[in-house]
C-alpha cells in the first residue's frame, strides 16, 4: 500500500526571511491527518534568505537531522559545536536532555536550502550528541547509500531509533530497489527530480508512505534524489 503526499498539499509558512514547506504538522500548521509517520515526526523544506536564520532556541528528546541542498548553514550549539555546513552535508543532533542551538545563513547574497528532519528517539533523557558527514556524489549516485541507522553501521550516522535512512541519487533511466523486512514501513521523500516509486510517479517535494510492501522500487524518469526512511 502506498499513500502519496504531494508537494503542493504540504503546509506553508513564509516569514520573509524563511520560506518553509511542512510535510507534517509543525508550528502553526496543524493537520490531524498528517502528524508524522511512525517515529518520523518532521520533514521541513526550508529556504532561508541571505543573512537570515533561526536564532538560539532549545530542543529536548528529539533526533534532529539537517541536510543542506544548496548554500551554507552556520550551526552553533550549547555543546560547543560550531561549523558551517555546505551543499551535501548532513548533520545529526541528539537533543536528549536539552540543547540550545542556532542555524543561520552566513551568506550575504546566496540563500540556503535545506531539509530539517525530526525523528522521535527510542528513549528520553539521552545525553546530547552531535555528528556531521558529507554525502559525496561518487558514493551515492546510481545506488542506495545507507546514511543513518539505529545500529552501528560503517559509514552511517547513529540515530537513537529503529530506523535506517538511505539516500538514492539516480540518473535518468536508472533504478534501485530496497527489500523490506516483514513489519517495516517506509517514508520516501523526493528531494528533487522525477521518479516512479512502486508504480506512483513523484517529483521534487512529494512524499509517500509505504506499508505492507515487500520492497521499494525506484525508477528515475529524470535525474532524481530520494530519501528513504525504513521504519519499525
Amino acid at each position: 500500500m502506498i499513500q502519496v503526499r504531494r508537494s503542493d498539499d504540504r503546509g506553508k509558512a513564509d516569514f520573509g526571511w524563511l520560506d518553509s514547506r511542512h510535510t507534517f504538522s509543525f508550528g502553526s500548521y496543524y493537520d490531524p491527518q498528517h502528524m508524522g509517520f511512525r517515529t518520523l515526526r518532521v520533514i521541513n523544506e526550508d529556504k532561508v534568505r541571505p543573512g537570515g536564520g533561526f536564532g538560539t532556541h532549545g530542543h529536548r528528546d528529539m533526533e534532529i537531522l539537517s541536510y543542506v541542498l544548496s548554500g551554507s548553514l552556520a550551526h552553533k550549539d550549547s555543546m560547543g559545536n560550531g561549523s558551517v555546513l555546505s551543499a551535501g552535508d548532513l548533520q545529526r543532533m541528539t537533543a536528549g536532555t536539552g540543547v540550545q542551538h542556532s542555524e543561520m545563513n552566513p551568506s550575504l547574497d546566496e540563500p540556503v536550502h535545506f531539509l530539517q528532519i525530526w525523528i522521535e528517539p527510542a528513549q528520553q533523557g539521552l545525553a546530547p550528541g552531535y555528528e556531521e558527514a558529507h554525502l559525496d556524489d561518487a558514493s551515492s549516485e546510481g545506488n542506495l547509500r545507507l546514511i543513518a541507522s539505529g545500529r552501528e553501521r560503517e559509514g552511517a550516522m547513529r540515530i537513537h531509533q529503529d530506523v535506517e535512512l538511505y539516500s538514492a541519487r539516480l540518473g535518468e533511466g536508472e533504478s534501485a530497489s530496497l527489500e523490506l523486512r516483514p513489519g517495516r514501513h517506509v517514508w520516501a521523500q523526493v528531494v528533487d527530480g522525477d521518479v516512479t516509486i512502486n508504480g506512483e510517479r513523484l517529483s521534487g517535494g512529494d512524499g509517500a508512505a509505504l506499508s505492507e510492501e515487500a520492497a521499494v522500487e525506484l525508477e528515475a524518469n529524470a535525474k532524481a534524489e530520494v530519501l528513504l526512511f525504513d521504519l519499525a
